[in-house]
């Protein structure tokens, strides 16, 4: 197992990330090493890398947009009347009780926010951005966790598609979940749905629940105080500010927000979306057109983070699954496995999905890979139709929230990171991983022996 150049990667990647060096950078070393263990040469290595660059483009392009659209919502001035109107209500002397509902409150929303944006409003992390920054004079205020913040995005963002067959969810569980075993599972007798799907991954979703309540009520329920590198304005700057935004501006950025959600939907383009509402601002007035090319800017600097890892993560999964590393970890596990040991065959297929998805970074690219093997291994053990989904279902999930390279961590350090006061690995990525994969494995098991 140590000497397989998935496993080596990715406890290279891990260890690289957690010293905070850069996960970019991070990312390619680790690839080199995969490539290097698996044989590849440093030349095909580097072909295999760049070559699956252009896979995480369109995505690097979608937060480009976003990050400009983020920005023109910021010069309309809604933000900040909403964080006026959340300090006004907070007081100007607010009591420890008042303040505290109000965090649970603002903890209550953010999660509603993360799994509205899964299936009612399917945008995914694109709400982060915009509604996230104007509120972290708040959660400064009242003294909040930031890292709890983390932890209720990403909940939102990943058991949301885990459980529920609808948006993001629909195309996780019925496009990719049950289409790929029902594909595998045909030639052994094995067929599933949506709704048996959804019961075997109800078990290993209460884990997640388990760990969200612990991360909110115990692990990170303490005030916490963020150095302020400039300081905060006054109430009465604020209301100087507050007075000078035009009711208009404010208006057009409403219809602006709905007409780009509302194309995303419709057309599942976020760029078009983007561009739209960026239209919309324009034409009203809120920047002039001279200005677009700062606003793209400021834009890219915004999102260039998010975009250049999943850039760099694409290239990184097709080094991985160019070594074969996928497939020779699972098969060396399969063959020691005897069919009694159905407790450790169950523990260590959820292991080896969590070690893929640590480096791929998505459930959604991890299942057709561990599917065609897990199938036939799970039947074979004698585990029950739906004991064999949830641990297909989990195996492909974990990862995904404690990822360095994934899209649910990463969004959440998009708007929490605004002032610099939020790391990505120790404020997002290390808390996700301890209260939802740990949860998952354990419950992920559970549900396999129970079911």
């Amino acid at each position: 197992m140590l000497t397989n150049a998935v496993v080596i990667s990715i406890i290279v990647l891990l260890i690289l990330s957690l010293l905070r060096i850069n996960v970019v950078i991070s990312l390619v070393i680790s690839a080199l090493v995969a490539g290097l263990v698996g044989d590849l040469g440093i030349s095909k290595t580097i072909e295999t890398f760049t070559g699956g660059l252009g896979g995480g483009a369109e995505v690097a392009m979608n937060y480009a947009i976003l990050g400009a659209f983020a920005v023109a919502i910021s010069k309309s001035g809604i933000t900040d009347l909403l964080a006026y109107k959340v300090i006004k209500r907070l007081g100007h002397q607010p009591t420890g009780s008042s303040m505290g509902k109000f965090k649970y409150f603002i903890l209550a929303i953010l999660l509603l926010f993360a799994i509205s944006s899964q299936n009612l409003l399917p945008v995914h992390i694109a709400f982060i951005p915009i509604v996230v920054p104007p509120l972290l004079s708040i959660f400064n205020k009242l003294k909040i966790d930031r890292r709890a913040v983390a932890c209720v995005l990403t909940f939102g963002l990943t058991a949301t598609y885990m459980l529920l067959p609808v948006g993001f969810g629909k195309i996780f569980i019925e496009s990719i979940l049950v289409k790929n075993i029902n594909e595998v599972g045909a030639a052994m007798g094995l067929q599933t749905n949506v709704a048996e799907v959804s019961l075997a991954m109800s078990i290993p979703v209460c884990g997640m629940i388990l760990g969200l309540l612990t991360a909110i009520f115990i692990t990170y329920r303490k005030p916490r105080e963020y150095a302020l590198s400039i300081a905060e304005p006054t109430t009465e700057e604020i209301e100087r500010h507050i007075a000078n935004i035009k009711p208009f501006h404010v208006s057009a950025s409403i219809i602006a927000i709905f007409v780009t959600f509302g194309l995303q939907l419709f057309t599942s383009s976020t760029i078009l979306g983007g561009l739209a509402g960026l239209v919309i601002f324009a034409l009203c007035g809120i920047f002039k057109l001279k200005e677009s090319n700062d606003i793209f800017q400021q834009g890219l600097r915004l999102m260039a983070m998010i975009g250049f890892v999943m850039i760099a993560a694409s290239g990184f999964a097709n080094v991985i699954n160019s070594t074969g590393g996928v497939t020779e970890l699972v098969n060396t596990f399969s063959q020691d496995i005897r069919p009694g040991d159905k407790g450790i065959a169950a523990i260590l297929m959820l292991i080896i999905g969590l070690l893929i998805t640590m480096g791929i970074g998505s459930s959604f690219s991890t299942v057709p890979i561990i599917t065609s093997i897990y199938v036939p291994l799970c039947l074979s053990l004698g585990f029950s139709p739906l004991a064999t989904v949830s641990i297909v279902g989990v195996a492909a999930a974990l990862g995904d929230a404690g990822s360095p390279a994934s899209d649910s961590t990463l969004g959440p350090t998009s708007g929490l990171n605004m002032d610099g006061k939020h790391d990505h690995i120790w404020d997002s990525v290390v808390p996700t991983f301890l209260h939802y994969n740990i949860p998952l494995l354990v419950f992920g098991w559970i549900a396999a022996m129970v079911l």
